[in-house]
């Protein structure tokens, strides 16, 4: 049975603020907990006018401390932004905090653009054999310290916190399968070498200390909705979303626009229809049908939904519909 959890970019609104964008997160956390969901996952942007969750480690202290049980995670920590021994030192203090609650996803890109991963006081280009060596150091701080090993991170070393490969390319596939470590793909933004990635993935496994077999989990996009034409509303600022980013311009989640895509020109039009070739939008049945595709497409052991809308009430409404499609696809499996 395929698992389902939550991605949650704290999206800034049009008419709102970054503290409305946290506290809808804590809100919408609180939810998937009360929904069933196993896991709840925050990821690292800067300098996106839409995204409030830049200082991610911070705010999954805060969606651990507003919840009981669900898992909260970083999908991910860009690792090139970051020493390894503070990442290990954050997350090791999270799971001090909240123990066998907490993940670690660690992603290869500097989740913003060049400039601002300049300020971030980071090399602007990045070695592609540097993030190999800084996932084994994160590794090794927070597995069991050696005798001689005279750098530890505390809180860190011994928590065994899961560490997660996030990747949209090959790269990570490969990286992920040689250090028999779980491995999660951004097929909700960039799905176009997703089954490539899966397969690579797949084959060359190794299992490790950390992990006995491959462990899929796949980004997906879920707008639901009463009626298929609300649905595909509602799904409109997402796509406003990704074409301001195209355009380099990005801005606040904007108030949903009926037709939008088809008052966009073939281009762009393509761009959305590419970006979110990964999505179940419409009605409760149509979203079932479309997750089941999906699912019996590529196998994923566990499925991580984002929803960003402009208005939080509907992202909760379709929270809780696709809940309900999860239970109809378990009892089906069983």
């Amino acid at each position: 049975m395929t698992a389902f959890s939550v991605l949650d970019l704290a999206p800034i609104t049009a008419d709102g603020d970054a503290g409305r964008a946290l506290h809808n997160t804590l809100d919408l956390a609180r939810h998937a907990e009360a929904l069933g969901f196993r896991r709840y996952w925050l990821a690292e942007h800067h300098n996106m006018p839409g995204i409030a969750s830049a200082a991610t480690a911070v705010v999954i202290g805060q969606v651990a401390s507003a919840t009981e049980q669900i898992r909260v995670g970083a999908g991910g920590i860009m690792l090139p932004n970051h020493a390894p021994l503070v990442v290990a030192e954050q997350f090791g203090t999270l799971n001090a905090l909240y123990p066998g609650r907490i993940d670690l996803g660690l992603g290869r890109a500097p989740g913003t653009d060049p400039t601002t991963a300049r300020a971030l006081r980071r090399a602007p280009d990045i070695d592609l054999e540097e993030f190999p060596r800084d996932v084994a150091e994160v590794l090794g701080y927070l597995d069991d310290p050696q005798p001689d090993q005279v750098i530890r991170a505390i809180p860190g070393a011994g928590q065994q916190v899961p560490v997660w490969i996030l990747g949209s390319s090959l790269f990570g596939a490969q990286l992920a399968a040689r250090m028999g470590l779980p491995y999660a793909f951004a097929s909700h933004f960039a799905p176009g070498q997703l089954m490539d990635a899966l397969a690579l993935y797949r084959n060359q496994f190794q299992p490790s200390a950390w992990l006995d077999r491959p462990y899929a989990m796949l980004g997906y996009n879920v707008y639901a909705a009463d009626t298929d034409d609300a649905a595909r509303t509602l799904a409109s600022s997402m796509e406003q979303a990704f074409i301001s980013l195209r355009r380099g311009r990005p801005e606040p989640i904007q108030p949903p626009v009926e037709g939008y895509r088809e008052r966009l020109d073939r281009a762009e039009r393509a761009i959305v229809e590419q970006t979110m070739a990964c999505s179940a939008i419409g009605a409760p049945d149509t979203v079932e049908t479309e997750i089941r595709r999906f699912l019996e497409q590529t196998g994923a052991d566990e499925l991580i939904v984002t929803t960003s809308t402009f208005d939080h009430a509907a992202r909760r409404r379709s929270l809780e519909l696709t809940a309900a499609v999860r239970d109809r696809l378990a009892g089906d499996a069983r």
